[in-house]
């Protein structure tokens, strides 16, 4: 028996596919220019005419940012936290998920340690205290100052808690029949079978590192020392003084081809490729993993 869409059915995909197709063009054009201005001619990228395609096709920006050494430390200390920082996020998310995702009968203070995490997101104690606290730690200045205050990230542990109680009870109850304790359910059973959830919240920790820049900045005193993109903030927001007096005689000329507008293009644009790369790698895990996961709480 088939089912044919009312009137107002079709209507309503139209509207919603129009709809999306504006969203995800607003999202797209902004990276086409910035690719568009990084490959442009100096000339052309000050007067503004770089719209979707590069004007006097040159890749000099790419050149000049390819050696520069500022921009790879900073893009290497982003890896850095991105590889040490992530695990760090996703061990933590699972070890508290997985208690909290139990009912009260089971696990008494479940109430309190809930409502002990909600408060950290609905309060905070505001940007002198939170670094203090870190200045006190002594970790100011490496890479576990962007790290541990960020080391669990609740609203993803209130994702998996919710994704782990929809799983089948049938299940867990199997297991602890066969002999199982805690540690071997969480990690042979609750765990496998939530891949799509874990992934998910992996991308967003590693979105989440790659793209912070404020506490780089905060809690970084030397420049060199900024992640990625706390170096690019500076390299934007102010004028890239530096781009004229550490260049090397080779890029001298170079500069005569290159604006401060195409070099900041090239360097935004690499620094969101790791991302873009990595992202259609585990998109086809959202809707099964975090729509589970946050529409059944």
């Amino acid at each position: 028996m088939h089912h044919y869409p009312t009137t107002g059915r079709k209507v309503f995909l139209a509207v919603n596919s129009v709809f999306l197709l504006v969203v995800a063009l607003l999202c797209l054009l902004p990276i086409i220019n910035i690719l568009a201005v990084s490959l442009s001619s100096s000339a052309a990228a000050a007067t503004g005419k770089v719209g979707l395609w590069p004007i006097d096709f040159t890749i000099s920006s790419y050149k000049f940012v390819g050696g520069r050494h500022e921009f790879f430390t900073s893009f290497f200390i982003s890896v850095k936290r991105v590889l040490i920082g992530v695990p760090i996020n996703m061990l933590l998310t699972i070890l508290i998920a997985y208690p909290l995702s139990k009912e009260a009968a089971r696990f008494r203070l479940r109430g309190v340690f809930v409502w002990f995490f909600l408060i950290t997101i609905l309060f905070n104690g505001g940007l002198i205290p939170w670094y203090m606290t870190i200045k006190q730690t002594g970790i100011l200045d490496s890479i576990w100052a962007l790290i541990l205050p960020g080391a669990v990230p609740v609203f993803n542990c209130i994702l998996l808690l919710n994704f782990f109680r929809e799983l089948p009870k049938e299940l867990e109850e199997a297991a602890i029949m066969d002999g199982a304790g805690h540690w071997t359910t969480l990690w042979k059973l609750f765990v496998p079978i939530s891949v799509p959830a874990i992934a998910t919240l992996t991308l967003f920790s590693i979105v989440g590192h790659w793209n912070s820049w404020f506490d780089g900045l905060i809690l970084m005193n030397k420049p060199q020392d900024y992640p990625l993109q706390s170096y690019l903030q500076t390299v934007i927001v102010k004028f890239d003084s530096t781009l004229l007096n550490s260049v090397s005689s080779d890029q001298v000329k170079m500069l005569s081809q290159i604006s401060n507008k195409t070099t900041q293009a090239a360097q935004i644009f690499i620094a969101a490729l790791p991302i873009l790369i990595v992202y259609p790698l585990l998109q086809r895990y959202f809707i099964s993993g975090i729509v589970l996961g946050s529409v059944k709480g």
